[in-house]
């Protein structure tokens, strides 16, 4: 007999070892260690076991293995811990131009009835996007309908300003991207209404934890410990990934940012050992 696990929302579902085992290849650790840290987990199993417990429990067992994991925090958790403007916006155009959209910033269109600022403009394979990033600290709160039927708003506006010569550029689709998971009712709605939606998890090609993972993308405040203003200043200077502040020369980026190079070689040390 399996074990029931409690999750967030109070649904109940068989323990994955599997879930676990991926949790800990994404870590940095190799095969063997994983299947060790999953069947200390299992022997510590009981029904009914929230997913949170479950999580913190293999956190705790894989710095045994690898205590370099102390400095990192969950890139879901990362996610939530951004500022909604302007990190997590300038994080999804980073993010999409990494998957090969052409992208430019923030963008203010004209339609047929009201000006729309939006956060961005993409393009890929012939389309053009209107790009709208949706942040929640809590990321288990879904992103509901309501987001999906003002981006349709927005589209309709937008063409129409189009055709009447008020806007010289053609919005084909809009694009939704948020680090939760978006409502059934939205899902329905946006694939009614062809509006690309990319969350957490989906679509399965393309939902956000793929593609930051796939292309190793993970924000700055995977590093914990990382003091919020430390961070906004790397943000306000460019630097929104990890990757992205290793690339830089701490000198100039010290000059750029105001912040000391004593604090950013610290930063730097931490973030060589991400478990890319």
């Amino acid at each position: 007999m399996g074990v029931y696990i409690t999750k967030v929302d109070g649904s109940r579902q068989l323990f994955d070892r599997e879930k676990v085992v991926r949790t800990c290849l994404k870590m940095g650790v190799n095969r063997n260690i994983a299947y060790k840290i999953v069947d200390e987990v299992e022997q510590q199993l009981y029904d009914g076991i929230t997913t949170n417990k479950i999580f913190n429990l293999t956190f705790r067992l894989l710095r045994n293995y690898k205590p370099t994991i102390k400095h990192f925090l969950d890139l879901r958790k990362s996610l939530s811990l951004m500022d909604s403007k302007p990190e997590f916006e300038k994080f999804v155009q980073i993010v999409l131009s990494y998957n090969g959209y052409s992208v430019s910033g923030n963008r203010l269109l004209i339609g047929k009835c009201v000006k729309h600022e939006v956060d961005g403009i993409a393009q890929k394979n012939g389309i053009t996007y209107f790009v709208e990033a949706k942040h929640h600290q809590n990321y288990h709160s879904p992103t509901g309908l309501d987001e999906s039927r003002i981006a349709r708003a927005v589209l309709e506006d937008v063409t129409d300003g189009y055709e009447l010569g008020k806007n010289k550029l053609r919005i084909d689709r809009a694009m939704i991207v948020t680090n939760t998971r978006f409502s059934e009712h939205a899902k329905i709605y946006g694939k009614c209404r062809n509006i690309l939606q990319i969350g957490w998890s989906s679509p399965t090609k393309i939902a956000l934890q793929n593609m930051i993972e796939e292309k190793k993308a993970h924000p700055l405040s995977c590093i914990n410990g990382l003091k919020n203003n430390t961070r906004k200043r790397l943000v306000n200077s460019g630097v929104v990934l990890i990757k992205q502040l290793m690339d830089f020369d701490t000198s100039n980026l010290s000059k750029i940012s105001g912040i000391s190079i004593s604090t950013l070689k610290k930063v730097i040390e931490k973030a060589k050992n991400y478990p890319f």
